[in-house]
């Protein structure tokens, strides 16, 4: 078997409740009619974009062939997730699909997947750069092992003997694969705050950076009595002396598991009248938990994506014990709009 990453901006929850994968270009009709052979797609795309240039036209004939014909039944499919920043992991069970009565992304691939809402921080760094190629479509040759692992397979992925003969990948495709451009050099810093929140912190160090991060943000906050009971570990609250309300009751989690309703329930349990339940968490939370926070006013959830956000946008605040955890700068970078 072989290991593809797939890239979705378009569609989230439809690709996990219809079990497959898709790629946009909708203007091309059904791949099997256009032909699939690279210079067809490639003049096809050609009429459908006639102000793209041929260097992007000549990338995108890749993608298509490769999703269509390359990519075969059996096939192990990595596709990062993008509302919540985790990774499923899937199996191709089919052929290549036009869908032509579909609102959009109409070509797609059949997938059972097979494990969902995997925290990035199960993967290295170099695995996670990897899979924030470029390319909506690539092919995961370096670090494949560490995809294959997370399905309890540890023979090595289909060895890789170069790309099929009479259909090369393009000069642009290599060089896209590995171009370290403005999203693919954020995905990796996000990833390295996640990280290193994960790896380099205690339980309780995890409660106290999240006082200092309310603090940072303009908050006077206090951890409560170290218990792990589950319970209130941060108390926040607006005035000096925290006597006016509301009074904010913070749970933190120091993990990169899926948190369920059950545990939400739990701190809304402490939530008292003109007081406000916020919860702190490395990893996701599951459907049930988002749906008590949509339908409960005054309780936030902060997912790991969030909690790397609120860190970016204070991180200058920060005292240093915890800059020098998740040491950062900024820099200028080429950015993804920028002519491959």
């Amino acid at each position: 078997m072989a290991v593809f990453g797939v890239h979705n901006d378009a569609l989230s929850s439809e690709l996990i409740d219809g079990c497959f994968i898709s790629i946009g270009w909708d203007d091309i009709g059904d791949l099997r009619q256009v032909g699939l052979v690279r210079e067809q797609l490639k003049a096809a795309l050609a009429a459908a974009y006639p102000d793209d240039k041929p260097r992007a036209i000549a990338g995108w004939a890749g993608i298509l062939l490769r999703f269509a014909d390359e990519i075969t039944e059996g096939d192990v499919i990595v596709a990062p997730y993008r509302p919540d920043s985790t990774i499923n992991i899937g199996v191709v069970t089919g052929p290549y699909e036009f869908h032509p009565d579909a609102a959009t992304h109409r070509h797609r691939r059949p997938v059972r997947w097979e494990k969902l809402g995997i925290s990035r921080t199960e993967f290295s760094q170099a695995a996670l750069y990897e899979i924030g190629s470029l390319l909506t479509v690539f092919r995961v040759r370096k670090h494949a092992d560490e995809f294959l692992a997370q399905l309890g397979v540890h023979a090595p992925a289909q060895p890789v003997s170069g790309p099929p003969v009479d259909e090369p990948e393009t000069e642009v495709e290599l060089a896209a694969a590995d171009e370290p451009r403005a999203g693919r050099i954020e995905r990796h810093t996000r990833d390295f705050v996640l990280e290193r929140l994960e790896s380099a912190l205690s339980h309780q160090e995890f409660e106290e950076f999240t006082a200092d991060l309310l603090r940072a943000m303009g908050y006077e906050a206090r951890v409560t009595a170290y218990s792990q009971d589950g319970g209130v570990d941060v108390l926040a609250h607006r005035d000096p002396l925290g006597v006016e309300p509301p009074l904010i009751k913070v749970q933190c989690k120091h993990m990169t598991s899926t948190i369920g309703a059950p545990e939400v329930q739990q701190l809304i349990g402490t939530q008292a009248q003109n007081e406000l339940s916020l919860f702190v968490s490395l990893g996701s939370y599951s459907r049930e938990a988002l749906a008590i926070e949509r339908n409960r006013q005054g309780l936030r959830l902060i997912s790991g994506e969030a909690l790397v956000d609120l860190v970016l946008r204070n991180y200058d605040l920060l005292p240093q014990q915890w800059r020098s955890v998740v040491p950062l700068r900024q820099v200028l970078v080429v950015d993804d709009s920028a002519g491959i």
